[in-house]
């Protein structure tokens, strides 16, 4: 049935009747146009006899309920609205959203914001309870564990990332060891440079430079990895083979990470305490007996183990993320890019929000 439209100018009022096709776009803008300009504080639609719309003249409607709308005027749909208004309500800009006031807009967004970042933290809780329980089930059988795989990711995680953390960690030392002594010296506590460099390296530094090199150096890694299996469909090619991904692909990661980073914040440690020694050697002519009495002193019982307990967690945290965004990638390498930036990201923030938690932790129990 062709398209009938009846105005009622006076009343404001619309009727339509019929299919309205792209083909009656000008009869509808004129429609419109003419109740609008005779009632602009009224719009009344009446849709109890239209049938089928196409795209166009329901986004032509739409526009004009919503610019009715939000000139304050009073809008009224009688019948069912076309199926698109649905698919308009989608868009980004478009629907209510358009017809908000501004001073409205911002809240919105904020709740969408709010309401995305929920939902990546019930996925990232989701994913790590599935690693968690994987994990539960693979230790009744070494096989199920695949210890060549955690040895080779323990390996390159760790064995091979040896050398830049080592640098890392005794130029960062170094530099600790400069800034303290430039502003102890005025006092003439030079020798408390020792405290500084030794509290700080085994407590925090250590510990805390070498996630973060592994969060850009293995994170992305990960990511990497496994976004691209999953653009290969190597990942869907092992579960029709009846495997697990978690069992295959994660949980050798996190298990290499896991104990790759103590061992790492070890070496880290070393060579900071290294980095200081040689430093104060330098300008404060300390020589590395003293310097290793002053060190006996200077620690508590707790300070190395401080530094050293937060190491396996930061590992958890940062394979856990670099493989859940490695196996969110989807279609494109674009986005296998975005989710590995991503992954580093986050992993680094998280590894700096762990720290401060510890660090809360560790003053409250006197740790």
């Amino acid at each position: 049935m062709a398209l009938v439209a009846e105005t009622d100018a006076a009343a404001g009022r619309l009727r339509l009747a019929g299919d309205c096709r792209m083909a009656d776009l000008p009869v509808l803008s004129e429609a419109l146009a003419k109740v609008r300009a005779a009632a602009p504080g009224v719009l009344q639609i009446d849709l109890t006899r239209a049938d089928e719309f196409d795209i166009g003249p329901a986004w032509l409607l739409r526009a004009a309920l919503d610019e009715a709308r939000a000139a304050g005027g009073k809008v009224t749909i009688e019948g069912k609205p076309p199926g698109h208004f649905a698919f308009f309500d989608e868009l980004p800009d478009a629907g209510p959203a358009a017809a908000t006031p501004p001073k409205e807009r911002w809240l919105i967004r904020f709740g969408r914001a709010i309401d995305t970042r929920l939902a990546s933290t019930i996925t990232a809780l989701g994913f790590g309870g599935r690693t968690l329980v994987t994990a539960g089930t693979a230790w009744m059988s070494l096989r199920r564990l695949r210890l060549p795989s955690v040895v080779r990711h323990a390996y390159e995680t760790g064995v091979q990332a040896i050398p830049v953390v080592a640098v890392i960690a005794f130029l960062i030392s170094i530099i600790l060891a400069y800034i303290g002594l430039q502003q102890l010296r005025p006092f003439g506590a030079e020798i408390f440079t020792v405290d500084l460099v030794a509290i700080g390296v085994l407590r925090e530094l250590g510990v805390l430079l070498t996630a973060i090199m592994v969060a850009g150096r293995t994170g992305s890694a990960y990511a990497a990895e496994l976004g691209v299996m999953k653009l290969n469909d190597e990942v869907d090619a092992l579960e029709s083979l009846g495997l697990d991904p978690f069992e295959v692909l994660v949980l050798p990661r996190v298990l290499g990470l896991v104990i790759a980073m103590p061992l790492l914040t070890i070496v880290a440690d070393a060579m900071g305490l290294a980095g200081g020694a040689l430093l104060t050697g330098l300008l404060i002519d300390l020589s590395w007996s003293q310097f290793l009495a002053r060190l006996d002193t200077a620690l508590s019982d707790t300070t190395f183990w401080a530094g050293l307990i937060k190491a396996p967690v930061f590992g958890v945290l940062i394979a856990l993320t670099g493989t859940m965004r490695g196996l969110q990638v989807r279609e494109s390498s674009r986005e296998l890019g975005r989710l590995t930036t991503v992954a580093v990201v986050q992993s680094i923030f998280l590894v700096i929000f762990a720290d401060a938690v510890f660090a809360i932790f560790f003053l409250e129990i006197d740790f």
